[in-house]
C-alpha cells in the first residue's frame, strides 16, 4: 500500500474504511446524482482537488470516485456519480441516512499552487466537470491568486448537463469566463451546439502563461488536447485526469494499468507529456 499518497486520518490503517452517512442526495440527470456524506464519528478527510476516494457499499463492493466538493469544507464529502456498473449504480440509489465505508483520499491532484499567477483554462466533458469543480471552488475562493479563469463545458444534450444552477451562477460572475455547449439539442436550447473542443478557437489565449486542466471521455480529451496544442500550449502545460479508467468500478487491482502507470497509484491527474504517447493523442 502506497501510504505516501494518503492525506488525512487514514494513514494508520489505509485499508480500513471509515463509516460515512449520506446527508443529502441531489439528482443531476437521469442517471447521475450528487451525494453529500459526513463521517459517523465526525472525522474530516482533507483532500486536494483531483483526488479520489474508495467508496464501499456494504454487501455490493467498492468503487473509486473523484471528490467533487469544496476543499475548504472537508468535513463534508461530495461525490457526483453516474450509474455505469453494479457498484456505481448502487451508489446512485443510496438514500439519506444510508451508511457507506470510505477510504482515502488517494491519488495525484491538479496543480493549483503551481498555477498561481497564470491564466487557467478548465475543459470538461460530461461528468468530467465533477473532478474539476473543486479546482473552481479553490480558485474562486482565492481569486486574487489567479489571472483569467476560463471554464469550457460540454455534454451530450441539455439534459446531461450537471450542476446547472451553479453553471448559471458562474456565468453571471464577471471574474470568470464560462462557455457551455451540447452535442445535440432540441429547438428550446439557446446555447452553443458542438463538441466542447469547438469552444476553444474563439477564446483569446496567451499560450505563454496558460495552464489547461482537462477531464472527460477519452475522445473528448483527444480533441481538446489537439485544439490546445494548435493554440500553442505545450504538453507540459496541459493536465489531464485519466480517472474514467477507474470510474467504471475497476479498483486498485491492476485493471487501470496504462503502459507502465497504474492510474489509481500514479494518477489520476497527469501532465500530458507523461501520458501522451500512451494515448496517441496526435493521431486523432
Amino acid at each position: 500500500m502506497h501510504t505516501h499518497h494518503l492525506v488525512g486520518s487514514n494513514l494508520v490503517a489505509p485499508m480500513l474504511p471509515t463509516p460515512f452517512q449520506v446527508t443529502r442526495v441531489r439528482r443531476e440527470t437521469a442517471d447521475t446524482v450528487s451525494l453529500e456524506f459526513t463521517a459517523v464519528d465526525g472525522t474530516s478527510l482533507p483532500f486536494a482537488p483531483g483526488q479520489f476516494m474508495m467508496l464501499y457499499v456494504f454487501g455490493i463492493g467498492e468503487v473509486p470516485l473523484s471528490i467533487s466538493g469544496n476543499p475548504r469544507h472537508s468535513e463534508t464529502l461530495v461525490h457526483t456519480v453516474r450509474a455505469v456498473a453494479t457498484v456505481s449504480r448502487a451508489v446512485t440509489q443510496l438514500r439519506r441516512g444510508d451508511v457507506v465505508g470510505v477510504r482515502g483520499p488517494y491519488g495525484t491532484h491538479w496543480p493549483i499552487e503551481a498555477a498561481e499567477g497564470l491564466d487557467i483554462m478548465l475543459v470538461a466533458g460530461g461528468i468530467g466537470l465533477a473532478p474539476l469543480r473543486p479546482v473552481l471552488y479553490h480558485m474562486l475562493t482565492n481569486r486574487q491568486r489567479y489571472q483569467r479563469i476560463i471554464l469550457l463545458y460540454g455534454a451530450r444534450s441539455p439534459n446531461d448537463l450537471i450542476y446547472r444552477q451553479e453553471l448559471a451562477r458562474w456565468r453571471s460572475r464577471l471574474d470568470i469566463e464560462v462557455g457551455v455547449t451540447v452535442d445535440s439539442a432540441s429547438t428550446t436550447w439557446r446555447g452553443d451546439v458542438g463538441v466542447v473542443a469547438s469552444l476553444i478557437p474563439p477564446v483569446r489565449i496567451n499560450p505563454e502563461r496558460t495552464v489547461a486542466m482537462v477531464c472527460g471521455p477519452e475522445m473528448m480529451m483527444r480533441f481538446t488536447v489537439r485544439e490546445l496544442q494548435k493554440r500553442g500550449l505545450t504538453a507540459g502545460q496541459i493536465m489531464v485526469s485519466m480517472e474514467r479508467n477507474m470510474l467504471c468500478g475497476i479498483g486498485l487491482c491492476g485493471h487501470c494499468q496504462l503502459g507502465s502507470y497504474f492510474i489509481c497509484r500514479d494518477g489520476p491527474v497527469f501532465t500530458l507529456d507523461r501520458v501522451e504517447p500512451l494515448l496517441r493523442l496526435r493521431e486523432v
